[in-house]
């Protein structure tokens, strides 16, 4: 045991015997010294030696340059399925706003083209405020500018300056654009049933009520019942999208969120209400900021309730049309 500095010598332990000295070893020559070696000049290519360029997307780099989204505006882009659409007056109405108002996407660059990256681009830095879109390449389908469409005239009426939508805003704004997917699909229905909207979104729906045991019979009687009254299915389903997503947003428990989805079971389209993004909703919603614009949705939300067509009355003030045609 090496000498511990400052341990007293313990009693009784009889001293260890001194070792003898070990005999001198002779010295080891010198060893000449090596002449010195010229410092090596920059290898060029290689991140990080001298003189070596800057490698784009090093994270050492100051110089590096970031993947580049392209912008680009309606009419840039390759708008798909667009003749199932030619009966519905409401569509040219909504694309000409976009174009008219400049309204842009974001596209991914060539090389980084994957629907999983605009996915997760969509769902975690979307903006209700315009320019949020991100697209996976230039092709965009007919319904989905009528999605945007809605967005941007939502952000435009219920806004509050140049503020963020606060959380009862964007979820009207979210309802009245998804809602008008189920008007949609009653005025196609009977006039473009091999429409591609169609062909994705009617599976889709049919998945999720199957889910929550809605049979494929009582499925196609709802499609029916939307067929014969679009207008009516769009304001039905709007109130249930933005009732069921306000009291989720005030819920404060599991439990309370369950009484909440299940307060609306009798709605008619309460089979479908886990086709929408209601988490991604409620997230964007909790971070929302807080202002004027939840008084505005408040007013409007009422406003279309008292409505004998909700649907017509958007098309009136948002668009200038008389009316919403019914073929």
């Amino acid at each position: 045991m090496p000498f511990v500095p400052g341990v007293p010598s313990v009693p009784g332990v009889p001293s260890v015997p001194s070792i003898p000295s070990v005999p001198s070893v002779p010295s080891v020559p010198s060893i000449p010294s090596v002449p010195s070696v010229p410092s090596a000049p920059g290898v060029p290519g290689v991140p990080g030696a001298p003189g070596a360029p800057g490698v784009p997307g090093d994270p050492g780099d100051p110089g590096r340059s970031l993947p580049q989204l392209r912008s680009l505006t309606l009419l840039e882009l390759d708008l798909q399925d667009e003749s199932s659409f030619r009966h519905v007056a409401l569509y040219a109405d909504l694309k000409a706003r976009l174009v008219r108002d400049g309204y842009r996407v974001q596209v991914l660059p060539t090389h980084a083209q994957r629907w999983d990256h605009a996915l997760l681009l969509n769902l975690a830095f979307w903006d209700a405020r315009g320019g949020g879109d991100t697209l996976v390449d230039e092709g965009l389908p007919a319904d989905v500018v009528c999605h945007m469409a809605w967005h941007h005239l939502a952000a435009a009426a219920l806004g509050d300056g140049d503020q963020p939508l606060a959380a009862h805003a964007m979820l009207l704004g979210e309802a009245i654009a998804s809602a008008f997917d189920i008007y949609l699909i009653g005025r196609l229905i009977g006039h473009a049933p091999d429409s591609d909207f169609l062909q994705t979104q009617l599976p889709a729906m049919a998945e999720v009520a199957e889910s929550a045991d809605v049979s494929a019979g009582a499925f196609v009687a709802l499609m029916e019942t939307v067929r014969a009254d679009p207008e009516q299915a769009f304001e039905d389903l709007r109130c249930l999208l933005f009732d069921v997503s306000t009291e989720l947003l005030a819920a404060t428990s599991p439990d309370e969120a369950l009484a909440a989805l299940l307060r609306h079971e009798d709605n008619r389209f309460a089979c479908l209400l886990h086709h929408f993004e209601l988490a991604s909703w409620l997230q964007h919603a909790r971070a929302a900021p807080t202002n004027g614009s939840s008084e505005t949705a408040a007013g409007l939300d009422a406003t279309l309730r008292q409505q004998a067509v909700s649907l017509n009355w958007l098309a009136e003030t948002w668009l200038g049309r008389a009316t919403c045609p019914a073929t």
